[in-house]
């Protein structure tokens, strides 16, 4: 008998792995399961197949008791079409409708919430920005034909439209093909004030379809009587008020509740040009543009002929006063600095030194409109920009167009525009930073660049030539084979923004030969890292803000970190050797300066002569001159060194009257006409020794000028005394 406690005679073990039936059986049920769940899928999606196909035969039947036939099939196939355009419209509508509502994102009410009183650099006041410089008053207290004379000039359905008047546009398209030409404007009072507070006033398809989008988005969070005070508050009145409130007080002296009927026609023809009709300026013109004011009244049934002939009989007369001189342009780029840099301070009323030189920016002013005046017609070209920064980077002039009141678009600040060869400065300067010098050789020759082949002027190519000879005479090879075989694209992005370019670079092969837009302003920033000796140039217009109370709370000197190195002096000073070639003998001649200072600069100019550039330095000032037009047509055949260079001579002879010389760092004879101190002294006649040399003063007048005083004191000499009765009678 077995024993059942011997180990060797119990049971099997059981071995680690399960029997071979058992260990077939789990795979195989987990296949059914899948094969059941692949089954139920199977039939759910063809049973949901079945019953939409057996849903939309209902719906295929029943919509068939409503099929159109005749015209009527005609009207609902039109209908349906509608609706296809219409959401395939709305969907493009709202694609450019998104760039446009950017502009409301922030508290957009209160961005002027600031009363700004501006000094130019020696303290006298030169304007306002911010809050209306007259308390606003509202609608409600106006005089009512105020308000009237308004709406019947400026916008009559402007209570029926919901800011965009469909009938008003068509009625002004009417009338302007009438008359062949733009008689009559089709913009509401909505879409203007969209302009004043979210645009500017450049002329382009995209601006209006911003406009168009913003006068709906107001209708649709404003009542009409807030737009209509926001309107009456925040447009430019001329005299560099804004405001109707503000204007009663500069043009009568009075508040905007006292003007009568006369007055108030007058105010409200200053809406449409400002600067034109300005009474101060133009009293004829502003008291004819009145009397359509008037018409207007009588014309849309506001008022009567007998209640407006009072007002016709006796037009207004404004308060005598000089013209106010104001940098508008400059002020307008201020205010915007002032409000970035007020992010620091809980004050709003301030008063702020800015850095403007109202003497050399007059000079600019007349500099510009000149040229334009002069050569405008025959270069056609109608507006131009420049901007003057003194070494250390003060701004010290801004001309951002030909008429503020016109156009209130800065094209100093706001403008892109292809820079043309003025942009080359920056391939030259990595170059230098290279390694290379001036007198480095490159091939000029035809060159492909992947699809692209830039050609040269008159396509004429030089063969082997010195980088100093290739930017003097503006050859468009050089710097494309700089870029292609030496450095790349990125260095000279890099290097446009380390200058001081703020507006992005495009990243393309092309901007070698400045096909990236910029402003004037980057320009004029990055030229003036030359004369600093090649750290930046820190350009500012705001020196100093305080508050009422006396407090400083801003001073460019103290809170501002001090200038990086952009250039080493050695590629600063290569870089100055070869750009002051360019006025002696190279593309800038025209811009070469009275007295023998040296000069620095480069012209520029686009394809199809669309901008002209010319961008130049002393020791003491760097200048930027544009000239173009705002719809970017071409110019008649207008290079950089013909309008701009010499726009930029009339700016900096003047600049450099009775100033003490600053030398350009790295030129080896930057005085090459001699100093009064440096005179040989001349024996006089008599052979006595003479101690003084001889005392050279600076021009301080214009050849012209000069002239004419001597003409006038001439004519002063040769005149009769007055006799001693008519004197005392005129005393």
């Amino acid at each position: 008998m077995e024993d059942p406690s011997n180990p060797e005679n119990g049971p099997e073990t059981k071995p680690d792995t399960q029997p071979e039936g058992q260990a077939e059986k789990r795979p195989r049920r987990k296949r059914h399961i899948l094969l059941r769940i692949d089954s139920w899928i199977d039939s759910s999606l063809w049973n949901a197949g079945f019953r939409l196909g057996e849903l939309w035969e209902d719906i295929t039947i029943f919509f068939r008791r409503f099929r159109a036939r005749g015209w009527k099939r005609i009207l609902f196939e039109l209908l349906g079409e509608g609706l296809t355009l219409g959401t395939a419209g709305s969907v493009v509508l709202l694609m450019l409708a998104m760039p446009a509502f950017e502009a409301t994102q922030g508290d957009w009410r209160n961005r002027g919430n600031f009363a700004v009183t501006f000094t130019d650099r020696y303290g006298n006041v030169i304007g306002h920005r911010g809050i209306i410089h007259e308390n606003s008053v509202p609608v409600d207290q106006l005089p009512d034909y105020f308000v009237k004379a308004v709406l019947a000039t400026e916008d009559r359905r402007f209570f029926d439209h919901f800011g965009i008047d469909v009938i008003g546009l068509f009625r002004a398209l009417s009338v302007n093909a009438q008359a062949g030409g733009v008689v009559q404007g089709g913009s509401t009072l909505t879409q203007q004030l969209a302009k004043n507070i979210f645009l500017s006033n450049e002329r382009s398809l995209d601006r209006k379809i911003k406009e168009a989008f913003l006068a709906i988005w107001l209708e649709a969070n404003l009542s009409k009587k807030d737009i209509l005070s926001l309107y009456l508050d925040r447009t430019y009145m001329g005299g560099g008020t804004f405001g109707a409130a503000a204007a009663a007080q500069f043009y009568f002296g009075k508040s905007i509740t006292d003007v009568n009927l006369a007055e108030a026609a007058m105010l409200a023809g200053l809406f449409k040009a400002p600067a034109k009709y300005a009474p101060h300026v133009n009293l004829p013109a502003a008291r004819a543009r009145a009397n359509d004011v008037l018409s207007n009244l009588v014309q849309s049934g506001l008022m009567t002929e007998g209640q407006v002939i009072a007002a016709r009989r006796n037009p207004a007369s404004v308060v005598d006063r000089a013209q106010i001189e104001s940098p508008d342009f400059f002020l307008d780029w201020a205010f915007d600095e002032v409000q970035r840099l007020a992010a620091r301070f809980p004050e709003r009323s301030l008063i702020v030194r800015t850095t403007i030189d109202m003497g050399l920016q007059k000079a600019a002013e007349d500099s510009v409109e000149s040229s334009l005046m002069e050569y405008g017609e025959r270069y056609h070209a109608k507006q131009g920009a420049t901007v003057v920064i003194e070494n250390g980077g003060a701004v010290r002039a801004m001309v951002g167009g030909r008429d503020y009141g016109e156009s209130q678009f800065n094209r100093a600040t706001r403008a892109l525009r292809q820079p043309g060869s003025s942009f080359k400065i920056y391939t030259y300067s990595v170059a230098m930073e290279k390694g290379m010098t001036p007198t480095s050789t490159i091939v000029d020759a035809p060159i492909t660049w992947g699809n692209w082949s830039p050609h040269n002027y008159e396509n004429r190519y030089s063969g082997k030539v010195t980088l100093a000879t290739a930017i003097a005479q503006s050859i468009n090879t050089i710097p494309v084979r700089l870029a292609k075989e030496k450095f790349g694209i990125q260095p000279i992005r890099d290097m446009a923004k380390a200058m001081g370019v703020e507006t992005p670079i495009r990243n393309d092969k092309t901007i070698p030969i400045g096909t990236s837009e910029v402003t004037v302003l980057d320009q004029a920033t990055a030229y003036a890292v030359f004369p600093a000796d090649g750290m930046q140039s820190r350009r500012h217009g705001i020196g100093q803000i305080v508050g009422y109370d006396g407090k400083v709370l801003y001073d460019f000197s103290h809170d501002e970190l001090p200038a990086k190195r952009v250039l080493t002096e050695k590629a600063n000073s290569y870089m100055n050797q070869m750009l002051i070639q360019i006025p002696q003998i190279g593309t800038g001649r025209r811009a070469a300066l009275d007295r023998g200072i040296l000069v620095g600069g480069k012209t520029g100019t686009t394809q199809a002569y669309r901008d002209a550039w010319f961008i130049g330095f002393t020791g003491n000032y760097t200048c930027a001159v544009w000239f173009g037009n705002d719809d970017y047509t071409s110019t008649n055949n207008m290079t950089g060194g013909t309008l701009p260079a010499m726009t930029f001579k009339k700016i900096m002879d003047y600049a450099h009257q009775g100033i003490v010389l600053k030398p350009i760092p790295g030129i080896d004879n930057p005085f090459p006409v001699q100093k009064p101190q440096a005179v040989a002294a001349k024996k006089p006649a008599d052979g006595s020794e003479n101690t003084l040399p001889p005392l050279i003063r600076p021009r301080t007048l214009s050849v012209d000028s000069t002239k004419i005083l001597r003409d006038l004191g001439e004519k002063l000499k040769a005149a009769a005394p007055l006799a001693t009765q008519k004197v005392a009678t005129a005393e």
